[in-house]
């Protein structure tokens, strides 16, 4: 269909956090499960444990869906956070690719979900920066982060790298603007 794949997948990565975005058609979805299909990664994502039953069951499991029941198991117990949930699933599963869409939605978001980040660093995992850039037909896995816990400059370098993404419908995609700082132009780099 013309898109060329971008490959900074290291073939040695058995855990990672992995970004989809921009996310603003459901073509994205399409696209991104073939050029990751193409790099050979398994993505898994979460999804509430009763989507795991007939008739959705065999489909959900197919697409990579992992099961989450985030009540608690014992009465009274405090149930745990999808951070919580999401990191211990790293400890159960020695190959894990966990999907996420930060931005949460295919409308605009100035501010994205950052529990990726939360998770990543309490895993031990780094952050792959998977992308559809519609106006370069290209897409991929365009970088690795690995989050050095200085969270400000970790969603700095993130937020950069999505900066320069075209998506199918621009005017439904931005960064989040908390951590996206624009690099002004000299008059020497003009």
């Amino acid at each position: 269909m013309g898109w060329e794949i971008d490959n900074h997948w290291p073939l040695d990565l058995a855990q990672c956090v992995m970004i989809a975005a921009p996310h603003t058609s459901n073509w994205d979805a399409l696209y991104a499960r073939l050029a990751l299909k193409a790099l050979g990664v398994n993505v898994r994502i979460t999804i509430k444990d009763s989507y795991m039953k007939l008739p959705f069951g065999p489909f959900v499991r197919a697409m990579g869906g992992i099961g989450i029941n985030r009540r608690p198991k014992i009465e009274g117990e405090q149930r745990l956070s999808m951070v919580e949930l999401m990191t211990n699933l790293f400890k159960e599963h020695a190959e894990l690719v966990m999907l996420v869409t930060p931005e949460g939605t295919r409308a605009k978001q100035e501010k994205w979900k950052t529990g990726f980040y939360h998770v990543a660093v309490n895993a031990g995992v780094p952050i792959a920066l998977a992308y559809m850039d519609y106006e370069k037909k290209k897409t991929g896995v365009g970088k690795i982060v690995y989050p050095t816990g200085d969270y400000e400059k970790d969603m700095a370098e993130i937020m950069q790298f999505y900066a320069q993404i075209s998506p199918k419908f621009p005017k439904d995609f931005s960064v989040d603007q908390r951590y996206y700082v624009k690099e002004s132009v000299t008059q020497d780099q003009k």
